[in-house]
């Protein structure tokens, strides 16, 4: 159970960011550069999480903790850097399942979870703990305290996520996307306090993919329509570039699901909610046919400047959208002329 005091530090939250791994990490971890403390609440996808060899694995949540701590490995894209690999290389000498990679490193911090939650903690207090013993000060908070998972269906049929990501290595088209659990999940208290802030300026939806990290949190009973509500702008980074995805399988995802492979596709997908959708700019040519409002920045981000310079670009989209709004969700917001 949440405690009172733990809700007080979201008075001073400006900025939410909804976030999955990976890319939505780095963005985050722009953020998390620009931010003093408790200025940024990061609300996180948990319908990856999963339990591995008697471990609560939470993939989203460590890519987040990692990148915000500078710890994630930029090369593999995943885990932690100098990572070693000594409990792996046992468990395929003894052929136990070894098909889902588990550094040393990596395993304490599992260990660690998967004791405290057997002790009674809540993933958010724990994920707390963590995160500012390796020095983050963003907050970072599971959308749910309650289990949901995401289920894939593809032509072999339906697969847990990590199933269809790791273990089958995203090969299996897929058809659809459902998130088991969500009908009777809660969005985190601690969230819900987030977006209450009086002093909330934005709304930034990370460069995640929106089937498999986004709408987990979205779909959360009715967390759409309380974001929509918000009066401050809601902005969206296309995960996106040259038509395709840098990471992972939402291109595949699109082409499967009989979606174009563009930036529209995403504003499509989050019509309603945003107000900008900000792309890369190698697409700009792009923008003049996307039926929102666009900005064209640099979203590829290599290395820490680019983290930062995409989550600068975002808040002064922010601000400008803010200053420009005078009702929520006019029913014409903008055609794809408009450039922020």
């Amino acid at each position: 159970m949440i405690s009172i005091s733990e809700t007080v530090p979201n008075a001073t939250t400006r900025w939410i960011t909804l976030s999955g791994g990976v890319g939505g990490a780095k963005f985050a971890a722009g953020m998390n550069t620009l931010a003093a403390s408790g200025e940024h609440d990061i609300l996180i996808n948990t319908a990856d999480d999963f339990n591995h060899l008697g471990l609560r694995i939470c993939p989203d949540i460590d890519s987040v903790t990692y990148a915000l701590a500078g710890l994630n490995d930029r090369n593999r894209g995943w885990g932690r850097s100098e990572e070693s690999w000594n409990c792996m290389a046992t468990l395929k000498e003894i052929g136990a399942e070894s098909w889902f990679s588990l550094g040393d490193k990596d395993l304490g911090l599992h260990l660690f979870r998967s004791h405290q939650l057997s002790q009674g903690e809540s993933l958010y207090q724990i994920t707390r703990k963590i995160s500012t013993s390796l020095g983050v000060t963003s907050r970072l908070i599971p959308m749910s305290e309650s289990a949901v998972k995401t289920i894939v269906s593809t032509d072999c049929g339906e697969l847990d996520f990590q199933d269809y990501f790791v273990r089958h290595q995203c090969r299996p088209t897929v058809r659809s996307v459902r998130y088991s659990g969500i009908e009777t999940a809660k969005l985190h208290d601690i969230a819900l306090s987030s977006l209450q802030s009086p002093q909330l300026e934005a709304v930034f939806i990370a460069p995640s993919n929106p089937f498999l990290s986004i709408d987990p949190i979205l779909n959360l009973p009715a967390v759409r329509s309380m974001i929509k509500a918000l009066e401050v702008p809601v902005v969206a980074i296309s995960p996106l570039v040259g038509g395709r995805a840098l990471k992972g399988p939402l291109d595949k995802m699109l082409s499967s699901m009989g979606k174009p492979i563009n930036h529209q596709a995403i504003a499509n997908h989050y019509a309603g909610l945003i107000d900008c959708l900000i792309i890369d700019s190698a697409d700009i040519s792009e923008s003049r046919s996307i039926d929102i409002p666009t900005h064209t920045t640099q979203t590829i981000m290599n290395c820490r400047k680019d983290e930062r310079s995409l989550a600068e670009q975002a808040i002064v989209v922010a601000k400008r959208l803010k200053s420009n709004l005078s009702s929520r969700r006019p029913a014409s917001r903008g055609t794809g002329s408009d450039q922020l």
